[in-house]
């Protein structure tokens, strides 16, 4: 759902209407109304399924920054008698504003925003002409945790709240794979060949007494993707994102393969064809057996090139090897697997969170190890470098 507005945007608004416009914001924000009904029902008030889209509805033509929009809008769907508003003025206040149940207006006229909220909104007090005497307004900031996701943020800072957002977002990220030219041709206005058969066609049909030029090119095939996640300990602030990243990509298309590794190689993909992301998550985690451990890079690729590589899944397909390169392995082992691993792919991505674009690679071992070998570095450390990642995505090689 696009939530718009119908009050005139002003130079002075607040960088709140900036961040309205973002599809991942707009379902946190229908989220946030459907709890709020929900909250409600368990306060006692009879609100219904249609209620709460009949009030989700209303705030997508009014303002959702506009507490007085999202208050009347309340009362006017979910509230039907007149005893009622009390209890969803408690509510109200209660769930957007922290409000302890029964807390004095005095001490809750006016309250600090969250840290990181998005500006500030008014929470109307009673209906326009009610009001005994003008009150300062009291301050609502929009949840933190779902509107306010630096994307520039390290996965490793990010509070549990923050990650949950940050793993809706990359869910949002538009995936498309390489390409490759394939054999076969197909009709384009501005191939670089003429379409001899075509022509022949047009020609001998007599309809046009000078026919057109008709042109192709050779049709483009998605390009094999191969994913090898570590998942030791030192990853354990990313590899989760990076495992929401892959089911992403999974779903974007067919011919991505996604493993697991630590101190051995576990395949995940059949787990990752699950239209419930938190299923596939789920069953994924029960699945590799050496979550949060030890790390051993040369080994597990090595497992790869022998038990699936050969058999031809890496075979002109394009690798993307997530890790920090903390290798407890053999050196040798790394590189040996890596040149193998090369001979057969058609290229190597290594994203190593730790990197930086100013400073380059972290100089580990490992990381020395396969720099020759590997075609492109980038980063996974937060939700920007992985929308930069997958806007590079379909040009790699």
């Amino acid at each position: 759902m696009i939530w718009t507005s119908s009050h005139p945007t002003s130079p002075e608004s607040s960088p709140a209407a900036d961040v309205m416009t973002s599809q991942a914001v707009d379902q946190n924000i229908v989220d946030r109304l459907v709890e709020f009904g929900a909250a409600l029902r368990e306060a006692g008030l009879p609100v219904g399924t249609d209620d709460v889209l009949t009030f989700c509805a209303s705030v997508a033509e009014l303002s959702p920054s506009d507490s007085e929009d999202v208050y009347w809008c309340g009362r006017a769907t979910l509230v039907n008698r007149r005893d009622h508003i009390p209890i969803y003025d408690e509510v109200f206040r209660r769930f957007f504003l922290h409000v302890p149940e029964g807390a004095e207006r005095k001490h809750t006229k006016e309250r600090k925003a969250p840290q990181g909220s998005t500006g500030t909104i008014n929470v109307p007090d009673a209906e326009p002409g009610d009001r005994e005497s003008e009150e300062p307004p009291m301050v609502l900031g929009l949840q933190a945790s779902s509107l306010e996701i630096q994307r520039k943020k390290r996965f490793s800072v990010c509070s549990d709240a923050e990650l949950a957002s940050v793993r809706r977002m990359i869910a949002s990220i538009r995936l498309e794979p390489p390409r490759r030219q394939t054999r076969r041709y197909t009709p384009d206005a501005s191939g670089a060949q003429l379409d001899i058969r075509r022509l022949a066609r047009s020609a001998m049909s007599l309809k046009e007494s000078s026919p057109k030029l008709l042109r192709m090119d050779r049709k483009q095939k998605a390009r094999p993707l191969v994913l090898l996640l570590d998942i030791s300990g030192s990853m354990a602030d990313h590899s989760r994102n990076l495992l929401q990243f892959a089911y992403s990509m999974r779903r974007a298309a067919r011919k991505v393969e996604v493993f697991c590794f630590g101190t051995s190689l576990t395949r995940i993909t059949p787990l990752l064809d699950r239209r419930n992301p938190d299923a596939a998550m789920r069953l994924a985690s029960e699945r590799v057996l050496d979550w949060d451990g030890g790390t051993r890079i040369g080994d597990s690729i090595d497992t790869f090139v022998k038990d699936w590589g050969r058999r031809g899944l890496s075979r002109g397909a394009t690798v993307i090897i997530c890790s920090d390169g903390l290798d407890r392995g053999s050196p040798a082992t790394l590189a040996e697997a890596i040149e193998k691993l090369e001979r057969l792919s058609h290229r190597i991505v290594w994203m190593n969170p730790l990197y930086d674009s100013s400073v380059g690679a972290p100089p580990t071992l490992a990381m020395s190890v396969v720099g020759p070998h590997i075609d492109e570095i980038a980063s996974g450390k937060d939700l920007e470098s992985l929308e930069a990642f997958a806007a590079m995505l379909p040009n790699i090689g």
